[in-house]
Parts: C-alpha cells; structure tokens; sequence
C-alpha cells in the first residue's frame, strides 16, 4: 500500500485492460455469441447428461451416474461442489469473460502477478504475461477441451509467486498468497497439472534448503516452510470433498491396483507402463520449444501446407497431399506441438548464462526434469523410477503433459533476464568466462541459438529423418508383401520426406528472423539507439506475433460454431429413436458402430455398456477386456442387463438388435459357486447361466453363512422406482433368497436397506451386487450415500470460509493502516 498513487495504478490497470483485450480479440467470435467446438466438451456432454438431467429436475447432486460403463461415482464428471466457496473467487480472476477467454485471461494475469513479485518492470510483465499466455500447447488444449487443465495451468504462476514471497520473508502476505492461489489451483479440478506443479516447487524447496545450509539460517527456511505447508492443508481442504472421494474411488480405478495375478508383467501399483508413457515426447521433438514445425506439427494431411508440396514431384504430389502425414514425431498423434517461442527460447538460454544465484539453477532444474520426463518411454530410467518410486506419478498417463513446467520455467527466466538488461544496459556489455575465454554473453547466444535455428533450416537432413518409427516399419512390411512395387513405395516416401523437409525449413527459418529482430531490438537498446519503453514495446509486439501466428495454426474462428451445435453435440439417430420408444427406466445399450469404451454418444441418450472416461472402474474394465471385448459373451452382456444391441448392418448403418435374454434389473438365483479369488471369479464366467448361478469371491463367503439357496416357484422382484443415486424394488418371497441386482458393486456409498433398515450386501459374478432377501413381501432400496460427499462438504465449507475471511481480515488491516497514515 505504500506510496500508493493513480499513476503507479496505471501499469497495472494497463495490463488487465490489454489482457482483456487480447483474449477477446484472438477470441472474437464467442462475442457473436458462438460457441469453441471442443471435442472432449461435447464427450463430456455425452458422459454427464443423466446427472445434469437429474440436477436440472431435482436440484440435487446425484454423485453417481447409470449412463457410462455399467455405473460409476460422478466425482471425477460433474459433480458441483456448493460447499467450497472458493468457486466465487475464481470467477472474480476470470471477470466473468465468456469461455474460453476468461481461461486465457487468466494465463495472462496469473503470470504477470510472478513477474510483479519477482520485481520486474511492470511493462515488461506485460510482455511477459503474453509470452507465458499464448505457449502454444495453452491454446490446443483449449481447441481439445480440457477446460480444467487449461484452468489449472492458469493459477500455477500465482501460487509460485506466494511461496517466493514467503521464503523471501513476506510471511503474512506470502501465506495468505500462496493459500488462496493454491485453493485455486486444486479447486481447478486437474490433479495431474497440480502434481507437476508440486514437482517444481519440491525442486525450488531443495534449492532453497541447499542454500540455508550453506548460510546456515535455518530460522527463516522453517518459518517459510512452516507456512507454505499450513497454507497447504488448509487449502486442500477446502476441496477435500472432491479430493477424498477421487482417492477413495481411485484405488478401485485402472489407476489402481488389480486383484488379478496374471497379465502382471509391465504394471505399476497404477497405470500400466505402456498405457502411461503411450504419449511420450520425442527426444528430438523437444526442439519444438524453439521451432514449433520440427516434426510436422500437428497429426493431418500434408495437403493442408500447399508450401511443402511446392518440390515433390508431380506424379505423387496427389498421393502424397492426401495420404502421407505431416507429423512424423513419436507420439501416436497431437494436435499440435509445445512451443515456447523462438525468441523466448533464446532470452531464456541467455538467462542461463547472465543471471546469477538459486533463482536460475531451480528454473534450469525445473526445465531439464520437465523435458527428460516428458520422453516418457524415450528415456525408460527415469521415467520407471518416477512410476516406480514417486509417490501418485504412475497414477497419471500422457507424460508429454510435463511440459508444462518447462513452458512456465522457459519464459520466467526469459524475462527476467530481458529485465536485467532493460534495467541496466551495462549488463549487455558484461562479459563471462565460458572455457577460459572472456566472452559477451549476448552475442554467445544468438551465435548458439540463433545458429541452430538456421542449421536446422539450411541443412536439415543433417540432423533428422524424416520418417517415423511406424512408418519405417510400414515401408519394410509393404516392399515385403509387394516386392513387385518396392520402387514405387519407396518413390513415395522419399517425396513425403522432400515436404516435410520443406515444412521444417519454413518453421526453422521463421524461428530465426525472430530472434534476429529481437537481437536487434536488445542490441539497439544496449547502445542507447532505443528507449527503453520503445524496446518493450517492441519486444512484446515480436512475442505476440509470433505465438498469435503459430496458435492460429491449431485454434482459429472456424473452431467457433453456433451455441445450439455445441448444446446437442451428438443428433439423435434412427438406432437412438427406436430404443428410446422402450419406457423401462433401467436398461444398458451396447454400441458395436463405435469404439465401446471411447464413446459417450451412446450415454448422451442410454445407459451405456461402455462409455468414455480415464478412470473406469478397474474390475469393469477387466470384466471387458476379458469376457466382451474378445469372446463376446452372451452370458456377461445378459447379467449387465443389455437389452440392445447397436451394430452395423450390411450397408453400415446402424441398426438395432434385440437382445431378449437380458437378465433385467434383478433376479433369485439357485445356486451360489464359491471361488478362492479374483482369477478364479473372471474365469468361472466363462461358462455360466447368470439367471441360476452366483458366483462369489471367498471374501464375501461370510455373508452366505446360515443361508441355502433354493428354487422359489413364485418369488418376484421388480424395480419399481428409478433414480441414479436410488433404487427401489419390490420382493416377494416364500423362503429367503439370493437376489443378484445387474447394478455395479461399489461399497464406498452404495447402501442396501429392506424395509428401510439397513442390511449388508456384497460383490458376485465380478462386478456386480447382491444381497440376502427374507421372506414374505419386502421393499428393498440402494442409495448412494458416500461419506465423502456428506462429511466433505462441511469440511469444505468451514476450510473455504477461513480462507475468505483470512483475506478479508488482512486487506481491511492494510486499507486501515493505509488510511491512518493518509490522516
């Protein structure tokens, strides 16, 4: 609050208004009232409809949803938190811009509170800010629709910025930063972009202890550290709801660990390995941090770059348009590169020579983990003593996601080595030894940096190959099988080489003139031939336009449709219209003319028997993998109660099968078979009739004793009342009965009563409920009351509350104390 005035305002206020401007500006249709086309959003659509139906018609939070595999808690999909008040706050930092501009707002101004902490010129935060906002790997997760990664990213910087301002002594103001902005960031609800950021503040705690045991003030390092991990828990718990159930349900997910001994080989106690590391970064694909184009950028046809055709010979010129790829990096496929910027990537390597002290080797730490961890597979010992040894890491998959530490680290130290310089020219002409000899820092870069960049445009081949690891082994396997047209297959692909060696020309030379206009910038301003404000201008005009021209390439107005395309993603089909002519409120739809278990249109109008989501209940997934997806069998679709069948027809249309040996929603059974464990349990479904048998895990035997399964002639059970998080039925018995419910079994919040008192129920034919009905006429209910959500809330709400009031308390003490001096 000190020497507070309109005028120290104006830098400040200049950059909100510039923020707000240039995220509508890139954004600019969603201020026609369109909407951005988000792949994963209109999935989410799909995955979440029976629980937004069912809060729209309730105005409860129904925690669980019947639509996507089988049935599974809704924690991880949309469920809404009304306890943690820390919601309101976000929406203030987001100024209730419409989306996604408010998310790329919040990029922008989330930096520049780092860069105004770590005392930089706030003119040069601004450009900053924009450097740090428009990384390109931001804007294609925004196009993709990870809407809550993109949000989580944007409160990284402002939680960095509190635990500095703490260990740099600033305990009060620091603590209270670091609580809100890390409410903030775990609120976002992307745990794997909070857990890279915990990697990057670890390494800054290590730096930070190594430096207290050289200066040995070991006073100030606890208080900080204190702080920061106070701040911590009561930050964590202001989302504990959502955090405790995501870790309660997690355990049971293919994130955690199966009861199956066999098909062990390749697992961690999470993920398997080969699913975690499939997206890796190539070794050489991290030079995109400097040349966005150095394997192709993203996966799509060559065609779409008229340019790279310009030299392929004009009998494949066709051929090669429409079927070679333009990326030839080793993931899979990517909608597009991580690129940093040019002349940032060459600021930030000479930060590394000029800037001096913790702050460096911690951003420098930081990148190089960032990098080396997002090979993945590419570099197996670190990346298995991560999964293997680091506690969480193998809960997560797509490792290339660690390179958004490197695309916060890379233009931190940019910047503040831009501001070493813009404050004091003298430190452009300072010189360091590097292998004794005395040398300008500057001019070594961009020989280094500057250099690399125009190798790689003029000579190319030197350094890469243009074709993939699967395309080689494709070439190899079609000269085999066509011996005949070995010539012309590898005609072919010496042509898609000849383009795709003109796409990194025109990348690697664009990557050049930046950073020899930024040199020239810094240089002109060095010997006093430019202004200062005229240099940050300038510098901050080059980085806009460089990453606006490059993020177009991957999110751009045709991206943007009309609202009502976005609110009804998946148009209802014939095969949709004749299901839904059945009123049964409780039926599963199997869906052969898509993926079943990459697939939430089928949820959008059924219960599906797959579904689309990245932490599926494990034994689910296991009960597919084994019993549906190979075998097909009947006897597994009729306990899940699958009703119908979508598969092609000869014309590939969709067409719908009856399925008239469904099981239903729940039946008596005669017998009961008792396995020792989970692989004796998958394997006794192998041969079974659902309807007459149960089989059951040893673990649950306890609850079948005193109790001998017998035929009932006249026993009846029948749903007679459907809600996703309660069920009810009507039983009616002579004699005690074995009753199997074709509902998910999950323990963590599904509860059984009988005539309202509650009973026990367990787990049989893997996967499914069951429970021990009395005789005589009995209603019978399963409510889904998870402790989480109930003693969550209030935790949350309480923890939410202290950190409102915390701020509140603190800002009106220094608005006081401000005016008292004023007086």
């Amino acid at each position: 609050m000190k020497n507070l005035s309109i005028k120290s305002l104006i830098p400040y206020l200049s950059a909100v208004i510039i923020f707000i401007i240039l995220s509508l500006a890139y954004l600019s249709p969603v201020l026609e009232g369109k909407k951005l086309r988000q792949d994963d959003i209109s999935r989410h659509k799909g995955m979440s409809k029976e629980i937004v139906d069912f809060r729209e018609k309730t105005g409860e939070e129904a925690l669980w949803t019947n639509s996507m595999f089988g049935g599974m808690p809704a924690y991880q999909i949309s469920v809404k938190y009304k306890g943690n008040l820390i919601q309101y706050i976000d929406d203030i930092f987001r100024l209730g811009l419409p989306h996604p501009a408010g998310l790329v707002f919040l990029y922008m101004i989330g930096f520049f509170i780092l860069l105004i902490v770590l005392k930089v010129d706030p003119w040069l935060s601004i450009a900053g800010a924009i450097a740090f906002g428009f990384s390109s790997y931001f804007f294609i997760i925004l196009e993709a629709g990870h809407n809550s990664k993109a949000h989580a990213i944007g409160y990284m910087a402002p939680v960095i910025a509190g635990v500095i301002l703490t260990y740099r002594g600033k305990y009060i103001v620091g603590g209270l930063l670091t609580l809100l902005f890390l409410a903030l960031e775990i609120q976002a609800g992307h745990p794997q972009i909070s857990y890279y950021l915990f990697l990057l503040l670890l390494i800054f705690g290590i730096v930070e202890l190594v430096g207290t045991v050289k200066s040995k003030k070991y006073l100030p390092f606890i208080k900080s550290t204190s702080i920061i991990l106070i701040a911590a828990i009561i930050a964590v718990l202001t989302h504990i709801t959502n955090l405790w159930g995501t870790y309660e349900y997690g355990k049971y997910t293919i994130r955690g660990k199966s009861e199956l001994t066999t098909d062990q080989e390749n697992r961690t106690s999470g993920l398997d390995k080969d699913y975690a590391t499939q997206w890796s970064y190539g070794v050489s694909e991290s030079f995109s941090l400097l040349i966005p184009n150095i394997k192709g950028g993203a996966t799509g046809l060559i065609g779409d770059k008229e340019y790279a055709l310009k030299n392929v010979d004009a009998q494949y010129k066709d051929m090669v348009a429409g079927n070679a790829n333009q990326y030839w990096g080793d993931q899979p496929f990517t909608s597009g590169p991580v690129y940093a910027g040019a002349l940032i990537v060459f600021l930030f390597v000479y930060g590394l020579l000029v800037i001096k002290g913790r702050m460096k080797w911690w951003l420098l730490a930081g990148t190089i983990l960032s990098i080396m961890l997002a090979w993945g597979k590419n570099f197996m010992p670190l990346t298995e003593f991560f999964l293997d040894y680091f506690p969480g890491y193998n809960k997560f998959r797509a490792v290339s996601m660690t390179m958004v530490i490197a695309e916060l680290t890379i233009p931190l130290l940019a910047i503040l080595a831009l501001n070493k310089v813009l404050t004091d020219p003298s430190n452009f002409k300072q010189k360091i030894k590097l292998f004794s000899y005395n040398v300008n820092p500057f001019y070594v870069t961009f020989s280094v940096v500057a250099g690399l960049s125009l190798l790689f445009a003029l000579f190319p081949s030197v350094f890469f190959n243009f074709l993939s690891e699967q395309e080689v082994f494709s070439i190899a396997q079609q000269k085999n099988s066509n011996p005949e047209y070995a010539n012309q297959i590898a005609d072919f692909y010496t042509n898609v080489e000849i383009a795709r060696i003109a796409i990194i020309k025109a990348d690697a030379f664009r990557s050049f003139i930046f950073i020899l206009l930024g040199g020239v910038v810094i240089w002109a301003f060095s010997i006093g031939k430019l202004k200062k404000n005229y240099a940050i201008v300038l510098i901050s005009v080059l980085i806009l336009v460089d990453m606006w021209a490059v993020n177009k390439r991957y999110l751009n107005n045709e991206n943007f449709v009309s609202k009502s395309k976005i609110e009804r993603p998946y148009p209802k089909t014939a095969a949709n219209k004749l299901i839904l002519k059945d009123k049964d409120p409780n039926f599963r739809v199997l869906n052969l003319t898509v993926d079943p278990f990459a697939d939430a249109s089928t949820s959008f109008y059924h219960k599906s028997i797959g579904g689309y989501h990245g932490a599926k209940l494990r034994r689910y997934q296991e009960l597919y993998d084994h019993q549906i997806k190979g075998k097909f069998n009947i006897s597994v679709l009729n306990m899940l109660n699958t009703r119908y069948i979508i598969q092609p027809d000869d014309q590939n249309q969709a067409s719908v099968i009856p399925n008239t040996r469904a099981s239903g929603n729940a039946w008596f059974v005669e017998e009961v078979k008792v396995v020792k464990n989970a692989d004796e349990e998958l394997e006794a479904l192998n041969d079974f009739d659902p309807e007459t048998t149960a089989i059951v895990d040893d673990l649950f035997s306890k609850y079948l004793d005193g109790f001998a399964p017998g035929f009932d002639s006249v026993a009846q059970i029948q749903m007679i009342d459907y809600q996703p998080n309660h069920l009810q039925y009507q039983s009616n018995t002579k004699k005690d009965q074995l009753v199997v419910f074709s509902e998910i079994y999950y323990d963590k919040g599904w509860n059984a009563y009988v005539d309202e008192e509650f009973v026990p129920h367990f787990r049989v034919n893997y996967v499914l409920r069951a429970m021990i009905v009395p005789a005589g006429e009995h209603k019978v209910d399963f409510k889904f009351e998870p402790k989480v959500y109930r003693v969550g809330e209030k935790i949350s709400f309480a923890s939410s509350l202290l950190v409102i009031l915390l701020i509140l308390g603190y800002g009106f003490y220094e608005i006081r104390n401000y005016f008292r001096k004023e007086e």
